[in-house]
């Protein structure tokens, strides 16, 4: 798995496009050559099976990414969108914009003849596991689940993807660690299900157990609690800025709080790839470069990766800004009980697909979420 898109917001185009604004031309050209080199690039979005797929690829104008997260282990054949974000870039270039798609978006899955997919109705995380589930490599199981989570947001929305991009925990893990560690504020307790702390204050892995009542976090040693992320703002090591972007049991507004805090997760790793301490020390460049290589799989739909670079250079870490949908809460529908868009949100992504997201804002700010 590899690089920039996840990558300019994920680290590469976080990392190797800002660095043209803190290293020599010659340096930048030269990190993006071994990023490129790196790259796991294959096709994402772009199959044969779905008509419906534009041809070409324009990024001179408005920019939509889709960036996929996804919790896989050895071994695991279930595969689930665990992460689901629209990275816009207006046609100015010089904003960016991360929409959380909610998990548990009740859609209609569209069929796809080539992978023998009749279609479905069920939550949208599950479009990737329809498209993943077939025999197959796990690049191929990736892609697969990818153009199939593609085409359902693209039924929804109407928006059409310049490009994809997928990263699973482990990749995540490995970029945080070589920027050694990344500043987060914490709003509320958070408790981990994942993590502990034994007696001498050392962390310890433990695992959540869902099939009990209530289910809690089993397998630590004698003497241990689970890990509770307070609040404040500190820096924090790969480990627990990794755990605390995936707990949403303990949250008050569950899995939308997850969500900002995975947005939040995003932008500190931007800003601290692009922080003068990083830019200008060239080891560390090398060693972020190498980890973004091994953390991402990749489709520019055919753009070369330095054309992103330079289109996009504009984006600045601080041009972030984090979106929300639903006014940051579950939306039920009154007919099935499942989690809806409102039409506020649809109109939201409406205008994300029509350039104008940013106008959209201005007269609807209470889309956009909390930066840290």
């Amino acid at each position: 798995m590899k690089d920039p898109l996840w990558a300019r917001l994920l680290l590469g185009f976080g990392l190797v496009l800002s660095v043209g604004s803190g290293s020599t031309l010659a340096v930048t050209r030269t990190l993006i050559s071994q990023a490129e080199e790196s790259i796991t690039q294959t096709d994402l979005i772009g199959g044969t099976g779905d008509a419906a797929r534009p041809a070409g690829n324009d990024i001179d104008g408005a920019v939509n990414m889709l960036l996929v997260g996804i919790d896989a282990r050895e071994g695991d054949q279930d595969f689930r969108a665990d992460t689901i974000i629209v990275l816009h870039v207006p046609e100015t270039h010089d904003q960016a914009y991360l929409i959380s798609i909610p998990r548990d978006w009740m859609v209609d899955i569209p069929a796809n003849d080539e992978f023998g997919f009749p279609g479905a109705t069920e939550k949208i995380n599950a479009a990737f596991y329809y498209g993943s589930r077939l025999p197959g490599t796990d690049l191929e199981k990736r892609g697969r689940g990818t153009e199939v989570l593609a085409a359902t947001l693209r039924k929804h929305t109407g928006i059409e993807f310049n490009g994809a991009a997928v990263i699973d925990f482990g990749g995540f893990h490995s970029i945080v660690h070589a920027l050694g560690g990344v500043d987060m504020c914490v709003a509320e307790p958070a408790e981990s299900v994942h993590l502990g702390v034994d007696a001498k204050g050392k962390l310890v892995q433990g695992w959540y157990n869902d099939q009990v009542d209530p289910p809690r976090l089993e397998g630590l040693p004698p003497g241990s609690v689970p890990l509770v992320h307070e609040p404040g703002c500190r820096s924090m090591d790969a480990t627990r800025a990794l755990d605390y972007a995936r707990i949403r049991k303990s949250l008050d507004n569950g899995d939308y709080g997850r969500q900002q805090h995975q947005q939040q997760l995003i932008k500190a790793i931007v800003r601290k790839a692009t922080s003068s301490g990083v830019l200008t020390d060239l080891g560390k460049l090398n060693e972020l470069v190498a980890a973004a290589g091994e953390a991402f799989i990749l489709d520019t739909r055919g753009t070369p990766v330095a054309d992103f670079f330079f289109t996009l250079k504009g984006v600045a870490a601080n041009d972030l800004t984090l979106i929300k949908t639903n006014a940051g809460t579950f939306n039920t529908s009154a007919e099935t009980g499942a989690e809806q868009l409102d039409a506020e949100s649809l109109r939201m992504l409406a205008a994300a697909k029509d350039g104008t997201l940013a106008t959209f804002l201005i007269e609807h700010p209470q889309f956009i979420a909390n930066s840290r």
